[in-house]
């Protein structure tokens, strides 16, 4: 078919090709009109950056942990982990609770609640390590509540939580100092009860430097132990530091190993007549120089991390607090209008073609065969 035939063909048609995307386009504003207008409220933020500690060299005396942070820092996005955090259930209880978002939605199930909050939010980390939070809903001041009322409940749920390398070691050495104190203690009043029981038995200065000495040696093996506790969550096996503390700790096992062979000698070469006196005497002093020695290694890594946490930029940072939208982002009705006419227009031209085609088929002999074939196939026999 020639240009000037389909040019004909579209001028017969013209009242179709015209008068069919106008009425769909008066349905479509008419539509469009009808259904709810929906809001979006956003808000940005920076969650607290994982920092490399500024109290490393304070560790070097320790002899194991001086490059944990170093080691650790980066190793993970700390955007994602906060995401994961609001979109925790225990924040959308929250929420639901806070905000009554179940007389909202019309439902008594908090499941059902959940999932059309968790449809209507948006969140997500950006290369740059924002955090966007995207709320919609039909009520323009209840979308830009919902919207910082998920970074209140982020700050409120950081401060329950150790998320942070540094407030994760802090808690850790916190507990193991504070299983410390209760042993130095218990060992404390054990000794005072001995003494006020059997009074003072003397030791000689040799055996005094080894048990000193073999108590400070197990007290650093158990510091050792409890260093590599705080690193497996963080690093794996092969890494520098893990591995480096793992050879130190083998070290000191083998020097206690020694000392001990050495010292079970010298005990043996003394004299039955105050022997045990003498070792029950020594026993108490090794386990009170052993948690002593540990308690103050223990209390060293704690002020450490302790340090290490102070110095993290904790606090959440607002970029952009949500405020309440000033226009609507659907429906779009210019847009669904002009979709209706393009879609309408098209259908209309090829409706066009159609009933042309159709026409000139009944008019032709031949035509009219063809299409009463294609009838035929289209049948079901």
């Amino acid at each position: 078919m020639r240009l000037l035939d389909l040019l004909i063909v579209l001028a017969q048609y013209k009242k179709l090709i015209i008068g069919l995307p106008l009425v769909v386009a008066v349905v479509a504003a008419g539509v469009s009109m009808i259904l709810p207008a929906v809001y979006k409220a956003t808000t940005k933020l920076l969650p607290p950056q994982q920092a490399q500690s500024g109290a490393s060299a304070l560790l070097a005396q320790l002899g194991g942990a001086a490059g944990l942070a170093a080691g650790v820092a980066g190793m993970k996005n700390p955007s994602d982990v906060y995401v994961g955090m609001l979109k925790s259930r225990t924040v959308g209880d929250r929420m639901i609770a806070r905000f009554d978002l179940k007389k909202k939605y019309d439902t008594d199930l908090q499941e059902i609640a959940l999932k059309k909050l968790d449809g209507n939010t948006e969140i997500m980390a950006g290369k740059d390590g924002m955090i966007t939070i995207d709320v919609e809903d039909k009520d323009r001041k209840l979308v830009a509540s919902l919207a910082n009322g998920y970074v209140e409940e982020l700050q409120r749920l950081s401060h329950v939580l150790a998320v942070t390398e540094a407030s994760q070691r802090r808690l850790f050495f916190e507990r193991e100092l504070e299983t410390a104190k209760n042993n130095l203690a218990k060992v404390e009043m054990s000794l005072k009860g001995a003494l006020d029981t059997g009074g003072v038995v003397s030791v000689d200065a040799e055996s005094r430097a080894v048990l000193e000495t073999a108590a400070r040696l197990k007290a650093q093996i158990s510091a050792k132990e409890i260093e590599l506790g705080a690193m497996r969550p963080f690093v794996t096996a092969q890494h520098p530091e893990y591995r480096r503390t793992e050879e130190e700790l083998a070290s000191l096992r083998m020097e206690l190993s020694r000392l001990e062979g050495g010292r079970n000698a010298a005990v043996t070469s003394q004299g039955t007549e105050g022997k045990h006196a003498g070792l029950a005497n020594i026993q108490l002093m090794r386990d009170l120089k052993y948690y002593e020695t540990l308690y103050e290694l223990l209390a060293k890594q704690y002020e450490v991390a302790r340090l290490d946490e102070a110095k993290e930029p904790s606090l959440i940072q607002i970029l952009d607090p949500a405020v309440e939208p000033e226009r609507r982002i659907r429906p779009r009705r210019a847009l669904i209008v002009l979709v209706s006419i393009i879609l309408s227009g098209l259908a209309a031209v090829a409706l066009a073609f159609l009933l042309e085609a159709k026409r000139r088929a009944f008019t032709d002999p031949a035509e009219r065969a063809r299409w009463t074939e294609l009838k035929n196939h289209l049948r079901f026999k």
